[in-house]
């Protein structure tokens, strides 16, 4: 078993170690070591990454890269997947390993932030955390309860960030599991373990953990809650701590500012500014539309008015290179309203659409004319006796589609 030094020292950042076993793993070689102070992908807590050093060869020092760190759970080692060239990597041989400081640090508060907020959260309401999850961007924790309200909320990233500013200690601990029980650890782990390892924050929670903390609250920097979303086993709380939380308040504020700046307005007034607009588009759409419904009944009626007429109907074959379907269908449905007539209209653009319409109780079938004229052209499309609409590959298929369709009205 490996012997894991991150356990009692977090900030440890360099160490040497003697190499166990090397073997093959995807992408890459795995590597065990007698003692480590990578941190493997445990408890919601991602790995590592850095650099084990080993004596290639009178030449120098073969730098590998660890890109990936796991636990093996039957024999608990820690397995390092490296890349690079690995043949100065033979059992036995010593190795210096050097943490990726920055990714260690900001791990260390992510992790503690985490524990911070989730005791606020009990103490404050009785939720308690069910899961967490550390991502690259961003975390989350799982509460178990059916809803958080936005004050609730806000109380919580206060209290977190109270317990943050006094600096408190935070301190590793370990306890039988008994012990534990009788300490008021917030959450034992089901598992059976001779020793818990202990994250006491001191006078505010103590929980069973085996990842890396930072040494005392202020070193976690600040907690910023961000969104909540409904999931099976609670509400889930995403959150961010530290660096990462300054750096995610400072992409916000310049996107605000770039949105107020469009706007001519300060940051604070960028929502109502939005509604604003929204009004105003909803407003020139409803606009827009009354004028659609105007040229759409001029169109028809020119339409109607020079049609040829066959057995009693008119008969509209009309193609439109710079109109779109919402268009032809309103003319459409103009066009079969103003009279017994059929229409086989047809537009060009980005979509190339077809529109085949008839007054109800005329003997065409519009959707079955659809079908056949789209199975010709390799295209999709459907609808019913009364009015259908499809899909053409360009406009000059599209015009030419209609000009046969007609060929097929009934006279």
């Amino acid at each position: 078993m490996t012997d894991r030094l991150y356990y009692n020292d977090s900030f440890l950042q360099e160490f040497e170690a003697r190499v166990l076993a090397v073997a093959g793993a995807t992408g890459g070689i795995c590597v065990t070591l007698d003692r480590s102070a990578f941190y493997p992908t445990s408890g919601g807590q991602v790995f590592d990454t850095g650099w084990l050093e080993v004596i290639a060869d009178a030449s120098g020092v073969a730098r590998l890269r660890v890109r990936d760190v796991a636990e093996d759970e039957q024999t608990g080692d820690v397995l390092h997947i490296v890349d690079g060239d690995s043949s100065a990597l033979l059992a036995g041989a010593v190795v210096r390993g050097v943490i990726d400081g920055e990714r260690r640090r900001d791990h260390m508060q992510q992790h503690s932030g985490q524990h911070v907020l989730s005791a606020a959260f009990e103490k404050l309401y009785d939720f308690a955390t069910v899961s967490f999850h550390m991502g690259d961007e961003s975390c989350t924790i799982d509460l178990a309860t059916e809803i958080i309200s936005p004050k609730q909320l806000l109380a919580a990233e206060r209290l977190a960030n109270e317990v943050i500013a006094e600096d408190r200690p935070v301190e590793i601990r370990f306890a039988t599991p008994d012990e534990a029980r009788t300490m008021g650890v917030r959450k034992i782990p089901p598992a059976e373990r001779e020793k818990l390892r202990l994250i006491d924050i001191r006078d505010f929670d103590l929980n069973a953990c085996g990842g890396t903390h930072v040494g005392s609250t202020g070193q976690i920097g600040s907690i910023l809650l961000r969104k909540t979303e409904k999931v099976k086993q609670g509400v889930r709380v995403e959150f961010l701590c530290g660096l990462r939380a300054v750096g995610t308040a400072r992409r916000d504020f310049e996107t605000l500012t770039d949105a107020a700046t469009l706007f001519s307005t300060h940051i604070w007034e960028v929502p109502q500014q939005i509604r604003k607009a929204q009004e105003e588009i909803k407003a020139a759409q409803k606009a827009q539309h009354r004028l659609l419904e105007e040229v759409a009944e001029l169109q028809a009626a020119s339409l109607l008015q020079s049609a040829q007429e066959r057995g009693g109907q008119k008969l509209v074959v009309q193609y439109f290179a710079d109109r779109d379907l919402g268009f032809i269908k309103m003319l459409a449905q103009k066009l079969t309203k103003a009279g017994q007539a059929v229409a086989l209209l047809a537009c060009g653009g980005e979509q190339p659409s077809l529109v085949f319409a008839q007054t109800s109780g005329l003997p065409n079938d519009m959707g079955a004319l659809m079908k056949q004229t789209v199975q010709a052209m390799g295209t999709r499309g459907g609808g019913n006796r009364e009015m259908a609409q499809g899909g053409a590959p360009d406009g000059d298929r599209a015009e030419s589609a209609i000009v046969e369709a007609a060929k097929l009205v009934a006279r």
